[in-house]
């Protein structure tokens, strides 16, 4: 089954969760959103300013990079990411896919690359650690994406999930999520989108902090791409 441009409409006006408007989680979740967001970009400001001046020093232009997002219910806004890609990277991507069919065919399978030729030396490093994902809790602050959630996605991507585009849009994306912590880039698109939705449905507070923490771990292995 797929979701087509007339359902997401559809989804965006709510119709998939009735009357009730309210993200997964409610309250209970925003205020444990809010807490670890605050602490963690207090704690993170010093690393996210050196990672700034690097960026300008290394390869200059913009130090933030921000793309087009589905949010719960349908709603789109800017997700903040640190630039890891150079700065004419639509170009560079759309001449890629063009010259290389093993290429397109990958990017249409996964809607990314194991080895991506737009990725910056420093930016390799930044995904490896997630130090590029920081500027998220900018995002988390604003009541956009929450520290734990499905895998914030693109709207063209969101048609690929198919029946499970309903749990996606029931909630608010994650800066971490399910997926990151039981296998990330190991696991195929589907079985991703399968992990997401089952967050959803099975989700608790305390399952959260379970992620949270196991997400720590995961950073610190540095061996897995972001």
């Amino acid at each position: 089954m797929t979701i087509s441009a007339f359902d997401i409409k559809r989804h965006r006006a709510g119709i998939h969760i009735g009357q009730n408007l309210r993200p997964l989680g409610g309250r209970p979740k925003r205020m444990m959103d809010m807490t670890v967001a605050l602490i963690a970009l207090v704690l993170a400001a010093p690393v996210m300013l050196v990672v700034a001046l690097l960026i300008l020093v290394t390869d200059g232009g913009p130090v933030v990079f921000s793309h087009t997002r589905v949010g719960f219910n349908g709603k789109r806004f800017a997700c903040y990411k640190f630039r890891t890609m150079i700065a004419n990277s639509e170009r560079v991507l759309a001449d890629y896919l063009a010259s290389n069919p093993e290429a397109a065919k990958e990017w249409e399978q996964n809607w990314k690359f194991k080895k991506d030729p737009r990725i910056t030396f420093l930016g390799h490093i930044l995904r490896k650690s997630s130090l590029d994902e920081l500027p998220q809790l900018i995002n988390v602050l604003r009541g956009e994406m929450s520290c734990v959630g499905p895998r914030p996605v693109v709207p063209d991507e969101l048609q690929r999930y198919g029946s499970c585009a309903i749990d996606y849009l029931k909630t608010r994306p994650g800066l971490t999520g399910l997926w990151q912590v039981t296998g990330r880039d190991t696991t195929d698109y589907p079985s991703r989108v399968s992990i997401d939705s089952r967050y959803v449905r099975e989700w608790s507070l305390w399952a959260d902090v379970g992620i949270l923490v196991r997400t720590v771990f995961v950073v610190m292995k540095f061996d897995q791409a972001s």
